[in-house]
């Protein structure tokens, strides 16, 4: 394969614009696009190499592997290894935990998998993973797995119809691309089937360059030049991504690798010295950027400045000098290292990073060695707790029983499963609404009171903010059509979302620090008619139980403070505000019935009890704080009202 300086000043082209947009610079809102750029170059050179060995009659699906595993994984384990002393030092063991998961996921070339289910890209959490960025390397990885096989098993029927079959692949790519950024946006960025078809790009310009050698026209090639520019400058987070947006730049290499010959104005441009040496280092940069740009912001106890952040922008590039030289260089050009031996070190290196991700991930980020390395004496345990509580993760440890059945949307929960429990305990109480609907059924669970339970929850849905996504409407349904089968439909969801700040922000922690500004009867008046709806829907008694007291205190930045130990005590006063301003909305309501939490449970007010830290984080219970309140339980005040044959 004939060398192209172009392509390796292309390569510099794609790498400072990302490493410019994570560190926050606006002027750079469309730097992500470099990831996408790397994407068709890697499709570009990967089939050239592929075709050309197997018109050679040279092609070996072992010697490929060994070339990628020397290309990309010495670097990779040398930036992964070096994370972990740090994220030892700095992280918290919920952190940990999530650095150790992406150690696992990373090891099994599932980072993307990983990222897609945990996390949005353009999140604020997201700043703080240090190997988010390696999900792109993982679509690169799955990419090289099978797009040899399918070449290989595919050239049988010529080369021709290979090349249609790379098109119609992209082009079902592309278009799926289309639909993922309006139904499923996270999944859309993130897995390989909607990011295939940059990579196929790449190949089939590979295919026309094999076929016609590069041409010379010095328009298109700064036509692709200026449209990938366009892109970096002109796009941003709002942009969908990918989609037939991602057109735009993807356009623009594809042009370059076509017609970008090397006395064209772009192609000269793109191989000046200083373009091609960043190239040369492009893939350590883009290794090392998000590490140091994440470990800054965890350390830091404020935003990093921008002087700080241009100091790890300019560090990022000797940082990636070093590692090429000494680490990517000798592994791919040493003759020393045999195949063996590549493949002894890089399976050795995966399963030490998948045996430490998994240790972390199974200890909850190592939180008891973290609280004993970190703190001493009683220090050291009241941290363990606390680490032990913020580790809780709800929506995985769901207190599922027997009967007592939890779903995020009922149109995924077993029907077969809900019949037969009818049959064997007769009808259900059902427990509505959001991540503290949650709590709620794991509290009722945990009390034993009721054999069959169905909770019906999931984070961020609400009546008042309702999405294509939340319960609410599937919910209608299951109601009507399992109408002799439900006892008592019980909604519950977090205060916060009444309790406004004075820019008229729900949900708000400054709203608790002093920046209160009212409750928002516009989203109690929806929940109302919502359920009243539902009623009438369903004929079913609804009972709100009011929402519980937050904590409204962050564990971690009051951990060893007085403040660790009490409640908030304007969440206080505003939530005894809020209920007595519920009690008395609902009082008007002809049908529904309101009950205050504190009159069915123990409502905490201090956050230790014995050996359990109540809170999971500013608004939930942990899991040893569910089962704390689960012994309070007054089940009979909802017994007795339920007993009651008329709605109210």
């Amino acid at each position: 394969m004939k060398y192209r300086a172009e392509i390796d000043g292309l390569r510099a082209l794609a790498v400072v614009p990302v490493i410019l947009f994570h560190a926050g610079y606006k002027l750079f809102s469309g730097g992500f696009v470099g990831v996408d750029v790397f994407f068709v170059i890697s499709g570009y050179l990967i089939t050239t190499i592929l075709i050309e060995d197997i018109e050679n009659k040279q092609f070996s699906i072992v010697n490929f592997y060994e070339r990628r595993a020397r290309r990309l994984l010495p670097a990779l384990f040398f930036v992964m290894f070096a994370c972990i002393p740090f994220a030892w030092m700095w992280m918290i063991p919920s952190q940990m935990k999530d650095f150790s998961q992406s150690l696992v996921a990373m090891s099994l070339f599932a980072s993307n998998v990983l990222f897609c289910r945990t996390s949005g890209y353009f999140d604020a959490a997201a700043e703080e993973k240090p190997l988010l960025h390696t999900w792109s390397l993982a679509v690169e990885e799955q990419y090289y797995v099978l797009f040899p096989i399918f070449l290989i098993l595919a050239w049988r029927f010529g080369k021709n119809r290979v090349f249609w079959m790379i098109v119609v692949m992209a082009t079902i790519s592309l278009l799926l691309s289309e639909w993922g950024w309006r139904n499923k946006a996270t999944a859309n960025f993130y897995l390989a089937p909607t990011r295939a078809w940059e990579l196929f790009a790449g190949s089939i310009a590979a295919f026309i360059v094999q076929k016609q050698g590069v041409k010379k026209n010095n328009t298109l090639a700064f036509l692709g030049l200026t449209a990938i520019i366009f892109s970096i400058f002109f796009y941003d987070e709002t942009t969908p991504f990918p989609s037939l947006y991602a057109l735009v730049p993807v356009l623009g290499v594809i042009l370059l690798i076509l017609y970008a010959d090397k006395e064209t104005f772009a192609a000269k441009i793109l191989g000046t010295k200083g373009f091609v040496g960043v190239g040369l280092i492009s893939y350590s940069a883009y290794l090392w950027h998000q590490p140091l740009f994440a470990f800054a912001r965890i350390q830091a106890e404020s935003t990093p400045t921008n002087l700080h952040l241009f100091l790890l922008t300019t560090s990022s590039l000797p940082l990636a000098y070093l590692s090429w030289k000494f680490v990517e260089t000798p592994f791919r050009v040493n003759k020393k290292i045999t195949r063996n031996g590549v493949f002894l070190f890089s399976l050795s290196g995966l399963i030490v990073f998948l045996v430490i991700g998994l240790l972390g991930s199974k200890t909850n980020g190592f939180v008891n060695q973290m609280a004993k390395y970190k703190f001493t004496g009683a220090e050291a345990a009241q941290v363990s707790l606390v680490f032990n509580a913020i580790n809780y993760d709800i929506a995985e440890e769901m207190a599922i029983k027997d009967c007592n059945i939890w779903v995020k949307d009922t149109k995924n929960i077993n029907v077969r499963k809900v019949d037969d429990c009818y049959d064997k305990h007769g009808k259900a109480i059902i427990v509505l609404g959001d991540s503290h609907a949650m709590n709620l059924f794991n509290i009722l669970s945990a009390s034993n009171s009721y054999p069959f339970l169905i909770g019906v929850s999931q984070g961020g849905c609400r009546p008042h903010n309702n999405k294509d996504e939340c319960q609410y409407n599937n919910f209608d349904k299951f109601t009507q059509e399992k109408y002799e089968m439900i006892d008592l439909i019980i909604y519950h969801q977090s205060g916060s979302y009444f309790v406004a700040n004075n820019d008229g922000d729900v949900d708000k922690q400054s709203a608790f620090e002093g920046d209160f500004g009212g409750f928002n009867n516009n989203n109690v008046d929806k929940v109302i008619q919502y359920l009243e709806r539902l009623q009438r829907i369903s004929a079913k008694k609804v009972i709100w139980i009011g929402p519980f007291l937050e904590y409204r205190r962050n564990p971690t930045e009051v951990m060893l403070t007085k403040d660790i130990h009490k409640v908030n005590p304007i969440s206080i006063e505003l939530f005894e505000k809020l209920n007595n301003l519920l009690s008395a909305r609902l009082s008007k309501a002809e049908t529904l019935t309101y009950l205050q939490f504190n009159s069915l449970f123990f409502e905490p007010q201090k956050s230790f009890f014995g050996e359990c830290f109540v809170f999971r984080d500013k608004d939930h219970y942990s899991r040893c704080g569910e089962e704390l309140i689960s012994i309070s339980f007054k089940k009979e005040v909802i017994k007795n009202i339920n007993n009651n044959n008329s709605f109210r």
